[in-house]
């Protein structure tokens, strides 16, 4: 199934940038510009294709058969946003959980033009002393993978504009719903 998804990937013209995580076994990924629901598919493949154990946070509605089996075996865990629950704790304890764990985050927090950022994967990061890795997906060029990893200072306000700037070079689908 991989050989036939990462073929799919080559015929659309895709390419995974070939630096691959080394060494890292948990960290927190932050992924941009997010502007089309392709990026999560995108993504996914080229998740498969490194080889690391991603997962994601998903709204609980979605996982509802067989969309719900797709996603969990994807890598979705589906979170409850109507009930107040600390979701920092929640993905803080995934780390506890899991061996190796990249979890993944759009910081925009939607597909559409969000200039302020949702902070909860930063504060994730600094809770369960993990790195944040910092990938991206370019539709101009269409390719995709990590750019690099990312220690947080704790200094939120300076880290989330670096990794805007960091960001900001690539291009989404949508390139008017990503501008940072």
């Amino acid at each position: 199934m991989k050989k036939f998804l990462f073929w799919i990937l080559k015929i659309a013209g895709w390419k995974i940038d070939e630096h691959v995580p080394v060494g890292v076994e948990k960290c927190v990924v932050v992924v941009g510009p997010h502007t089309s629901n392709w990026d999560f598919i995108i993504g996914r493949i080229a998740f498969a294709k490194y080889g690391v154990n991603a997962k994601f946070l998903i709204k609980k509605d979605l996982f509802f058969p067989p969309l719900g089996w797709m996603l969990k075996a994807m890598g979705g865990l589906p979170v409850d946003r109507k009930q107040k629950n600390n979701l920092t704790e929640i993905a803080v304890n995934l780390f506890d959980e899991y061996k190796d764990l990249y979890l993944v985050f759009t910081p925009e927090g939607t597909r559409s033009y969000n200039p302020k950022w949702k902070k909860g994967f930063y504060y994730i990061a600094i809770k369960a002393n993990v790195p944040i890795y910092i990938a991206y997906m370019d539709y101009s060029r269409k390719i995709g993978g990590f750019e690099r990893l990312f220690t947080p200072t704790g200094d939120v306000e300076k880290d989330i504009a670096d990794i805007k700037t960091i960001l900001s070079q690539y291009k989404g689908k949508y390139p008017e719903k990503g501008i940072y």
